[in-house]
């Protein structure tokens, strides 16, 4: 348990302005600041942080809580490691008993364990075992030095070899299941080497960590590539292969590729500001990842539809974030590995230089799609085009390419011109509306974020709960007045009982209920919970009067009784029962 007296103490040094402006953009606005949600993909701000409760609440996700619950999203830590990494950045020291904390040691733990796991992956490769491994980085074009800086390695053959040798340096098998390197045997008992027969490409973080693998079939069975699944160390929809490497690099801006090769490659031939996700789809995540390291990106996935579709995706999560896009078109070849092999170094250097911006990219795709040489085809061309052009907020960047398109189609500037502005209206519109159907289902919701159907058949007296609670959260000071006259029993729902305890608890043992300090007992969803209800209060003014309505329609569901309760009542039941209903509504 970490001491209270240090957690103060790291209040005073982590701002959650500064801390989160750090990962966000913020814009002022009076006294709160708003940005772009790095939780969830969105083009209108509803990320909001509150400086005087020292909180955050999306209206968008219900993605909410104080610093320490923001460090703990953004970096997949835990409670302690995330205290841990704040203590660092104010120059702190941590407190000597926080370093047994379960959690933190079973991560440290899997760390050396996937570092232990790369070194035997690559030590394969020098043995005959391993020679099908190192034939194949070979036959792909792979130095020998190239090999050696990526750590790449081989899995063998046979379902132990890799348990075996783990389980030799000392890590248990819940350890090897935790890490998903290894499987459950069928029977429940004993396991097995996840990674067989494989091709395999550690995936190393920005601290230099080994936080997973993937691995390519050599041969024939099984999927073609196996990914590492999410673990207490890895979210592969928050990391990239090769970012440690190419955040880096002297040249401008990144390169995006699909494959863990095709960046391979591109570093082998000078490119070392190449990186890929992890087999799965570009998410916002990494969008976000990639913008704190550049402003442009160039977009290098296969020619085939799937990758001119992801590419497509990938320039509208961009355009969120902010970061420029150019495409790269490749002709003669499917993927950059193979166009370097083809073509060499100097032709994919002057494809770089000379690739097309998002817009240009998806304007030529609109002249591939509609036959502009007739009428139909022509104004289809225009309304689509007109849909592109409203999402482009600077307007001379799209004056320019209003006169470039209309030139070329005989069509007035003015009547195109017209056309987008209509749909710009649309667009304003649609997102306005979208705006206000969030802000009415997560702070009209009593910022609960997720499905509570005992909430929604009690939402009268839930709503009554949560504003007490809120009550509570700015007034500690009222505690003893409410709690003379409710007790957590007294609430109708299980989880705002919960939160009433855990809060009043704190308040019984003098101890503090500022948001960084209730997330030593809160996990991250509760504390969004709390944030959404300080989000939802507008007035900052609550009389203690308040807490007696709040009470009194809480307590008024002990007195209410079911159906079945009412026809098992005799008439004098019935008759009493009755005259408290009628006393009650008067």
């Amino acid at each position: 348990m970490i001491p209270e007296s240090f957690i103060q103490e790291l209040k005073f040094y982590s701002d959650i302005e500064q801390i989160v402006s750090s990962y966000v953009h913020l814009s002022k606005r009076g006294k709160i600041s708003v940005g772009l949600c790095p939780f969830h993909n969105e083009k209108t701000p509803s990320f909001t942080v509150y400086p005087d409760t020292q909180s955050f609440y999306c209206f968008g996700c219900g993605a909410g809580g104080d610093v320490v619950s923001f460090i703990r999203r953004i970096e997949n830590l835990e409670y302690v490691e995330a205290i841990r990494l704040l203590a660092q950045r104010a120059g702190l020291q941590m407190p000597d008993d926080t370093q047994n904390d379960e959690a933190a040691r079973l991560k440290m733990r899997i760390l050396e364990l996937n570092r232990q796991a790369a070194r035997f992956f690559h030590h394969n490769l020098t043995t005959p075992a391993g020679a099908t491994g190192l034939r194949y980085f070979r036959e792909r074009g792979l130095s020998d030095d190239t090999i050696k800086r990526f750590g790449l390695g081989y899995s063998l053959e046979g379902w132990s070899s890799l348990c075996d040798h783990l389980k030799g340096q000392g890590f248990t098998e819940r350890e090897l299941l935790e890490a998903r390197v290894a499987a459950q045997g069928k029977s429940g008992k004993g396991c097995y080497d996840l990674f067989r027969g494989r091709a395999m490409f550690p995936i190393i973080d920005l601290r230099g960590n080994v936080i997973g693998f993937g691995g390519r079939v050599i041969g024939e069975g099984g999927p073609k590539y196996l990914n590492s699944p999410d673990t207490p160390v890895f979210k592969k929809s928050r990391n990239l292969f090769a970012l440690n490497r190419a955040k880096s690099s002297k040249l401008d801006g990144l390169v995006l590729a699909e494959g863990y090769m095709d960046v391979i490659a591109l570093h082998q031939a000078g490119f070392d500001n190449a990186v890929a996700t992890l087999g799965t789809s570009l998410t916002a995540e990494q969008t976000q990842l990639i913008a704190k390291y550049c402003n442009e990106v160039t977009i290098a996935y296969d020619s085939d539809g799937a990758g001119q579709n992801a590419t497509r995706r990938a320039i509208n999560l961009f355009a969120d974030v902010g970061v420029k896009i150019r495409v790269l078109k490749m002709e003669g070849a499917k993927d950059p590995d193979e166009y370097i092999k083809k073509f060499g170094a100097t032709r994919f250097k002057l494809l770089l230089e000379n690739c097309n911006n998002a817009i240009e990219f998806e304007i030529s795709k609109l002249r591939a799609k509609y036959d502009v040489e007739t009428a139909d085809g022509k104004v289809n061309f225009l309304n689509e085009f007109s849909k592109l052009m409203a999402g482009i907020r600077n307007p001379v960047e799209r004056d320019v390419y209003v006169k470039k398109v209309s030139g070329e189609l005989a069509v007035s500037p003015e009547a195109v011109l017209q056309l987008i502005g209509t749909n710009v209206k649309r667009k304003v519109g649609s997102e306005r509306k979208k705006q206000q159907r969030d802000l009415k289902m997560y702070v009209g919701a009593g910022a609960m974020g997720k499905s509570n159907p005992q909430r929604e058949r009690n939402l009268r007296y839930a709503l009554a709960e949560e504003r007490l609670i809120a009550l509570l959260l700015k007034n500690p000071d009222y505690y003893e007045y409410i709690a003379a006259k409710i007790s957590p029993g007294d609430f109708v729902t299980d989880y705002n009982r919960e939160i009433f305890e855990k809060i009043s608890e704190r308040l019984q043992q003098n101890q503090s209920i500022e948001m960084i300090s209730l997330s030593s007992v809160l996990d991250i969803e509760d504390m969004a919970f709390v944030s959404g209800l300080f989000a939802s209060q507008v007035s900052e003014k609550h009389p203690l009067s308040e807490a007696d309505d709040y009470i009194k329609t809480i307590l008024q569901k002990k007195n209410e009784k079911s159906s079945s309760e009412v026809a098992a009542m005799d008439e004098r039941e019935l008759g009493e029962y009755l005259r408290t209903i009628a006393a009650r509504k008067k």
